[in-house]
């Protein structure tokens, strides 16, 4: 089995398994079933056009993340992108908020899990009883750790486990949601739906302020449709265990976001042609049926085949929790590997060659995280899951501007150098950056969320702040414990072309510029590498004297980018 200078399985995902995996992480089903009502309820019949409004910057970011990750290919993705772009700080931040995001939606997840769950087993005993057990909490928490605990067991056992899963986990999700799309249209057309509503071309425009009202509910709803959107760049994670690590995973990324915005709409217009956006009844608009607007219309529209639509809510969850499962795992054992968390984050496990610290420690900070907030209160639970929103914006805005100041010195070469490495990601970075701005002072308001707060300020900008400033705090901690990573001695930071021109120059002999290349770097770069680093191992810190199994690790991952880059 082949390896790359982390100790991952190379080789084992191509595109299509990449577009499984993505769209399972964003778990079209369930994002759904719980966006889509509240985003009605912001914009009424625009949410097609607010839904490609959110799309749009996505799919400029994702742009920037095939650029970097072409020119970079690392599981570490925004965390090493964002240091070789700008600093250690800035890309430790980036790496932060990517986890942090990802360990919060990891419990909401199993949590909606655990719900539908019941809700199924409800539906085939036919006792409603059952149903309500989600409300006790001594029977809620242990199942959802147990969830937890089964979707990381099956993400250690590696990509290729992970993959084969979702092919059928996915696959089951898109054709019940197609299906309750066209059944839903065709019951509209007929006039046999709850309330039967023209579609419109207008529904398209998310800038009709007669439908939408005002700036701000725009703004709101193209928030929610971001959270919607969220999870693709999961394929990205996974870039040093594909097939053709320079190109498999940014082609993925980019279908995976056409894709999602082809079901996104499909069902969005489904449902406001057959529910319309009234707030009595089945109406789209109801306070009572948007927690889960599927659980309401799903058995009104399929009738009998209603069952499948709770099911494939379930497989949803669970398979997004599974698979989402990968990208703090991917990212934590790159800052292990770089010294940018302790090294036993970089361990590996010899049979699956999968980073086995780093998903024990995801998984165990999504069930801790879980429980605890439920045992506060569910209040605090979710008004966490709104505050995710602004970890999102966060790093895939550090990100998308980093993709722009990486490629600064050749983004003017030719005409599609400007638009992807330029225009397209500043712009999407740009309008997630303002989001972010935008959503933090919206936050501070007491009535934002769940309406709760302390001392007048909203409780999901203090859960916000509160989640950043502990970064912070970390950093600090591991600059303190060790230095190495901060100093720029494991990970290089750079412009691209400095990357590929100064490390092949220095190594060849070819008379490029050497002030962005430390010393110790030009010694290295011409000693011949030696064997594979060991399983789990870091780069060497030049602090220490070079043993010849340390240069030969760095050597390595050196001559790896340096090679990716001139190829390019």
């Amino acid at each position: 089995m082949s390896d790359n200078g982390k100790g991952l399985a190379a080789g084992k995902i191509g595109v299509l398994g990449a577009v499984v995996v993505g769209i399972s992480c964003i778990a079209p089903a369930y994002t759904l079933t719980s966006g889509l009502g509240p985003t009605i309820s912001e914009v009424g019949t625009q949410v097609p056009g607010i839904l490609l409004l959110g799309f749009l910057p996505m799919l400029l970011i994702a742009f920037g993340y095939r650029e970097l990750n072409n020119r970079v290919p690392d599981s570490g993705t925004s965390f090493t992108w964002a240091t070789k772009a700008f600093n250690p700080w800035v890309g430790w931040m980036g790496g932060w908020g990517l986890v942090t995001a990802t360990v919060i939606v990891l419990s909401n997840l199993a949590a909606v899990a655990v719900d539908f769950f019941y809700l199924l087993l409800s539906q085939v005993f036919d006792n409603p009883d059952i149903a309500d057990l989600t409300t006790n909490l001594w029977i809620n928490i242990p199942t959802t750790l147990v969830f937890i605990t089964v979707a990381a067991w099956v993400a250690y056992r590696g990509v290729e486990s992970t993959k084969n899963l979702q092919y059928w986990l996915v696959g089951f999700q898109l054709v019940v949601l197609t299906a309750f799309a066209v059944v839903a249209l065709a019951q509209a057309d007929k006039g046999t739906s709850f309330d039967p509503t023209d579609v419109e071309l207008s529904w398209f425009n998310p800038f009709d302020m007669d439908a939408t009202g005002s700036f701000s509910t725009v703004a709101a709803g193209v928030s929610l449709s971001i959270f919607m959107f969220w999870g693709w760049d999961a394929t990205l994670t996974m870039n040093e265990e594909t097939k053709d690590p320079r190109r498999t995973a940014g082609r993925a990324s980019t279908i995976v976001v056409l894709v999602i915005m082809a079901v996104y709409a499909l069902c969005a217009v489904g449902v406001i042609a057959w529910a319309g956006t009234g707030t009595g009844g089945l109406g789209a608009g109801n306070p009572d049926n948007q927690e889960s607007i599927f659980a309401a219309l799903a058995d009104p529209v399929l009738g009998k085949w209603g069952i499948l639509m709770s099911l494939a809510i379930l497989s949803s969850s669970f398979a997004s929790l599974q698979s989402t499962m990968i990208s703090p795992s991917r990212t934590l054992l790159a800052m292990g590997y770089y010294k940018a968390l302790p090294p036993s984050f970089a361990k590996i496990s010899p049979r699956f060659r999968t980073p086995s610290t780093a998903t024990v420690i995801s998984a165990a900070a999504a069930g801790t995280f879980y429980t605890v907030t439920r045992l506060v209160s569910e209040n605090a639970l979710w008004d966490t899951i709104s505050a995710l929103g602004l970890m999102i914006c966060f790093y895939y805005g550090i990100t998308a501007v980093a993709c722009v100041w990486y490629f600064r010195h050749e983004m003017f070469d030719s005409l599609r150098n400007m638009l992807f490495m330029f225009l397209f990601p500043l712009a999407g970075g740009l309008v997630l950056l303002v989001m972010f701005f935008y959503t933090a002072v919206d936050s501070l308001d007491p009535s934002y969320g769940s309406g709760s707060s302390i001392g007048g300020v909203g409780m999901v900008f203090i859960l916000g702040a509160g989640v950043l400033i502990l970064g912070v705090v970390v950093m600090l901690w591991v600059r303190l414990r060790d230095p190495s990573f901060f100093r720029g001695e494991t990970l290089l930071h750079c412009h691209s072309r400095s990357e590929a021109d100064s490390a092949t120059g220095d190594a060849g002999g070819a008379g490029s510029s050497r002030e962005e290349v430390p010393d110790r770097l030009v010694t290295e770069l011409v000693v011949s590498p030696v064997s594979a680093p060991p399983t789990g191992a870091g780069p060497a810190s030049p602090a220490s004297p070079a043993s010849p199994a340390d240069t030969g690790n760095h050597v390595s991952h050196v001559n790896h980018v340096t090679s990716t880059d001139s190829e390019e």
